[in-house]
């Protein structure tokens, strides 16, 4: 047991020293990593972040601009829009306003052309009448020649004849 005993001893005793070629290599070793990680790890994952950082602020500059755009597209639509809905209010009213005067002139034409068409019918009644009325008149005229000549059983001369049919014509007249 002894040996044991003897053997903790000295390795408690290891365990507890410091070398000091162990260290100086041990620290070297340390600043060697830790300058291969910063090199090789660090540099490259910071480039990359720079690298992302940019093109998400990129992102969001074209995304404005594009926005920009967009509300510049949408105004300019909306004012397209405002002033067609204006031209096509003026176009109705206009188009309204000839239907309206259209309609006037033809209302105009039609009342002239009826009363055109019932001074003709007027005309064409008087004609008419006058004409009846002569017709009448030589009718009569010859019936009263003949019924005079019959009653009075002499021959009347043109002027008494003439004298005669006026007279029953106007008689015929004021009944009438």
């Amino acid at each position: 047991m002894h040996f044991i005993a003897l053997l903790t001893e000295t390795a408690n005793q290891d365990l507890i020293t410091i070398v000091p070629w162990t260290l100086i290599a041990q620290l070297c070793n340390l600043g060697l990593q830790l300058f291969l990680i910063k090199k090789f790890l660090f540099k490259p994952v910071r480039e990359i972040l720079a690298k992302r950082q940019a093109k998400a602020d990129e992102d969001i500059r074209a995304a404005e601009a594009a926005k920009a755009e967009a509300d510049s597209i949408k105004s300019e639509y909306e004012q397209n829009m405002l002033e067609a809905r204006e031209k096509a209010e003026s176009i109705l009213d206009n188009a309204q306003k000839m239907a309206n005067a259209q309609s006037d002139d033809i209302i105009k034409a039609a009342n002239a052309q009826a009363t055109a068409i019932k001074n003709k019918a007027e005309q064409d009644i008087a004609l008419e009448k006058r004409k009846a009325v002569n017709e009448i008149k030589d009718e009569i005229g010859s019936m009263a020649m003949e019924i005079a000549g019959k009653v009075i059983e002499r021959e009347i001369n043109e002027a008494d004849h003439a004298k005669l049919i006026d007279e029953f014509i106007e008689n015929i007249g004021e009944k009438s």
